[in-house]
């Protein structure tokens, strides 16, 4: 699939670190999710008012690979690229580059569409996978 990901710059704070100055690991995954709402956010989603509707996008698997460690004061830029698209999930494939390109963290997330006063599956409704089709 090709794609031209979605960027999102981050920046390390010292509340992101642990007592050594490195990036916590959970971090990362703040990172991510951060990232992905504002991919929505581009697209003209806003989660709030899918909530409003009964509907969110929860994580249901996740896949992290570690490579190196960012550090207090890093500029960071987290993408974000559909894989793939079904009925009542998205999966996603995201990095963590450093500020020369360098990929510290690579990520699969796999995110189900719910009805939240059910918490079950619930189809990815039409008016939305248009535009998420357009953007993979």
């Amino acid at each position: 699939m090709s794609q031209t990901p979605f960027h999102w710059p981050v920046r390390i704070y010292y509340e992101d670190t642990d007592a050594g100055g490195i990036v916590y690991n959970a971090n990362y995954l703040k990172f991510m999710e951060r990232a992905r709402t504002e991919w929505l956010r581009h697209l003209g989603i806003e989660q709030d008012g899918l909530l409003n509707e009964g509907i969110a996008f929860v994580v249901r698997r996740v896949e992290m690979d570690l490579r190196r460690a960012a550090r207090f004061n890093d500029a960071l830029m987290v993408t974000v690229t559909v894989k793939m698209l079904k009925r009542a999930s998205i999966v996603f494939e995201q990095e963590i580059l450093d500020h020369a390109g360098l990929c510290l963290v690579r990520g699969e997330v796999v995110i189900a569409c719910v009805d939240i006063t059910k918490m079950k599956p619930f189809a990815i409704p039409e008016s939305l996978t248009g535009v998420l089709s357009g953007a993979r």
